[in-house]
């Protein structure tokens, strides 16, 4: 029988905290390197959560976000994104892009283009904070982007999410740059690569 998320142990909450922790860390460093400013991060919120409170749990579920969707291919398989509030979209396209366009301003194409190269980034940094602690193979597929209310774009995503369970890992994470930037990094894998990954972790149930 497969291992649900509901019957996750502690120490695998543990285990998962830790990899949110050095992939937050690391997803800083490749910002910081990528827009070559000096930022900070606050220690991440880890939590699991129900799927049809994720919207709650970013914000007002009427406030417009950036999402950043991609699949998990490899190893693992599953469904991961990274949510971003406006105010900290727009910081990052500007330091990106050398420009001072105010938050409130629709993002263009060039800029659309740049938040997915940003979210690719940092997913590609969580998911290799993981494949690194868990020695398996797990690579992200081509990122989506949409920039719409937050119940909108997770309403796609618990859809899919609650074919695998009811519950899913929230990473919330906080960047202290010249603007504190808010993310929230949302991951579910499917059914079979839970216990894929409890094994690679060497944690048995």
């Amino acid at each position: 029988m497969g291992i649900s998320l509901e019957e996750v142990n502690g120490m695998y909450l543990d285990v998962l905290k830790e990899i949110g922790n050095i992939g937050a860390g690391n997803a800083t460093s490749a910002i910081a390197s990528m827009l070559g400013i000096r930022i900070d991060m606050n220690v991440p919120s880890v939590r699991l959560i129900e799927v049809s409170k994720l919207g709650m749990a970013v914000g007002k579920e009427d406030d417009t976000i950036v999402g950043i969707f991609l699949e998990v291919e490899n190893d693992i398989e599953g469904s991961m994104m990274f949510l971003l509030d406006i105010p900290s979209a727009r910081y990052l396209v500007n330091c990106l892009m050398m420009t001072n366009t105010p938050a409130e301003e629709p993002f263009g194409e060039m800029e659309l283009s740049a938040l997915k190269e940003i979210g690719n980034i940092i997913a590609g940094s969580y998911l290799s904070a993981l494949a690194s602690l868990t020695n398996l193979v797990i690579a992200p597929s081509v990122p989506y982007i949409s920039v719409d209310m937050a119940a909108s774009i997770l309403s796609v995503p618990a859809i899919m999410f609650g074919q695998y369970g009811d519950n899913a890992l929230l990473i919330q994470t906080e960047i202290c740059a010249e603007v504190k930037i808010n993310g929230y990094f949302i991951l579910m894998p499917e059914q079979g690569s839970y216990e894929t990954l409890l094994k690679s972790l060497g944690i048995s149930q």
